[in-house]
């Protein structure tokens, strides 16, 4: 009988594939360091947006599959580059004027604008990893200040100025002619102002270590490059990291994919070996635009987690990640739903089957039961026509549809029934408009009434899905046209449920006084 770990050598499944083409790296011969290492990199210089989880929630994906088909241990480093010097100052933050004057400072040596953290970029990382523990992530997080500072980069550093003129060859080709002429690898740190330098080298010891360059004020400086007195450009920066811990797989978005050349061979040079790499497409906002840290357009994390389950996300977060995706809040629903499809299906398929399924790995193997006896659209549905404010007007619905739910039990749908409340409320109530019926409308919906009021026997969805469909067939080609009569007319809403489980979950004595309230005008 197949086992998951036999599905997994064969499976189609994004994670899967990435994991077996990162095994070909390391099976023969397994990394000195006694594991795997996964690697995500995070900028700092806004606040932590929805794509930086992504690169988390993706990169862990891949991980959990390559630990099914290897025993090798693994590592996942989370990465923040908060040396970098800020180069200009967030839109999104409390008196971003009183900011400018630390422009080009380290972001760890930025006040932090909340007031909670002793500088903008350990408030930064204290969001990243609040956000990252909330999903459970197993990950070690370094800071890019503490690895500079401490010496863990040093050997690199040195082997960067030792073999400074070749890589420079591999960077100044890039490059426009303008810019190669004051380039430098190496941007120093003041010594007295605290500022990262954009300033050409005049000298660059190997053997000692050391550059030489002139600041702003033409004054000359002499520093070693080790001990956090200068930091790499990005690009060098990324390879020679890469180098430093032995990274064996990283994922970045596609703005980085002209740049991997770059930083494979920058690493080669500084002694590494280039990691497995994997290129995914970028997020969108609702109007188009790639979703920016410093504009903060797009979802957040937490305004996700405001309308619908980690789980969700993280589903969202599996879908063809080669595709580039339009992420704002109309997606969340579907999310919602298609997760507990998935939840539900995972329970009865076959090794094969559940090593294809998004659950596995997004839980790994152990993959609950979904509760939601009720799709979230659904919810939103009845929180609509009963004109909820809390989740707690939904459950006297909800027990009549399924009695042996209770928020005790249930507490998945629970959740679900206080999200979309919320949802409802916030997107839904303020564009919500009705129509009155067209005349073969009204014809259909009064045929509907009286197969209700007729009903006898327990308000079963197919049955009930059964009338609603024979109200239309003879009055509608397509039948769509129907459905979304009832819809617009009914709900005020363009779409919605499949309308027999709504009118099970509503209730028949409920779902005719609607239609009545409708016919007569009393909508809207």
């Amino acid at each position: 009988m197949s086992t998951l770990r036999d599905a997994a050598l064969t499976s189609k499944a994004w994670p899967f594939e990435e994991a077996r083409r990162l095994l070909k790296r390391v099976e023969k011969r397994p990394p000195e360091k006694g594991y795997v290492l996964f690697e995500t990199g995070y900028g700092p210089s806004g606040l932590p947006h929805i794509g930086t989880f992504g690169e988390v929630a993706r990169t862990t994906m891949v991980r959990r599959a390559f630990e099914v088909i290897s025993d090798i241990p693994t590592k996942l480093i989370c990465f923040s580059d908060d040396l970098d010097g800020m180069r200009k100052v967030p839109g999104n933050v409390p008196n971003p004027r009183d900011l400018d004057e630390h422009l080009q400072r380290p972001l760890t040596s930025v006040p932090d604008p909340f007031g909670e953290y002793e500088s903008f970029g350990h408030h930064n990382n204290a969001m990243l990893r609040r956000f990252l523990d909330t999903f459970g992530f197993e990950y070690e997080f370094i800071s890019s200040t503490d690895f500079y500072r401490s010496g863990q980069f040093d050997p690199v550093l040195l082997r960067a100025a030792e073999k400074y003129d070749d890589v420079m060859a591999v960077m100044l080709k890039s490059l426009r002619e303008e810019r190669r002429q004051t380039y430098s690898i190496f941007l120093p740190i003041h010594p007295e102002t605290g500022r990262v330098l954009y300033v050409p080298m005049k000298h660059v010891d190997g053997q000692k270590g050391e550059i030489t360059f002139d600041d702003d004020t033409g004054r000359e400086w002499t520093l070693p490059v080790t001990g956090g007195n200068v930091k790499l450009q990005w690009k060098p920066d990324f390879g020679a990291r890469w180098a430093a811990l032995d990274v064996d797989f990283e994922m970045y978005g596609k703005d980085h994919s002209t740049n991997t050349p770059i930083y494979d061979r920058i690493c080669e040079i500084l002694g590494g070996k280039k990691p497995e790499h994997f290129t995914y497409e970028l997020f969108l906002d609702e109007s188009g635009q790639k979703i920016s840290k410093t504009s903060g357009n797009g979802i957040s994390i937490d305004e996700w987690l405001t309308y619908a389950s980690s789980e969700s996300l993280s589903y969202f977060m599996y879908q063809k990640p080669k595709t580039a995706k339009r992420m704002h809040f109309d997606v969340i629903p579907k999310a919602v739903d298609e997760y507990h499809q998935q939840l539900r299906a995972y329970h009865t398929q076959d090794p094969e089957k559940q090593a294809a399924n998004p659950v596995f790995h997004i839980h790994g193997a152990d993959v609950p039961q979904s509760d939601l006896v009720v799709p979230f659209s659904m919810l939103m549905n009845l929180a609509s026509v009963a004109n909820a404010e809390n989740k707690d007007q939904l459950w006297g619905f909800i027990q009549r549809y399924a009695p042996d739910a209770a928020p005790a039990t249930h507490p998945g749908l629970d959740a679900a029934a206080g999200f979309a409340v919320r949802y409802y409320n916030d997107f839904v109530e303020p564009h919500k408009t009705y129509r009155a019926p067209s005349n073969i409308e009204r014809e259909a919906l009064t045929a509907l009434r009286e197969g209700l009021v007729s009903w006898e026997g327990e308000a079963d969805a197919e049955a009930l899905q059964g009338l609603v469909f024979a109200c239309g067939r003879e009055r509608f080609d397509p039948m769509r046209d129907w459905f979304k009569a009832l819809y617009e007319v009914l709900l005020g809403a363009s779409q919605g449920p499949r309308f027999g489980g709504f009118i099970a979950l509503y209730g028949v004595a409920e779902t005719i006084a609607l239609i009545d309230a409708a016919l007569e005008g009393q909508l809207g």
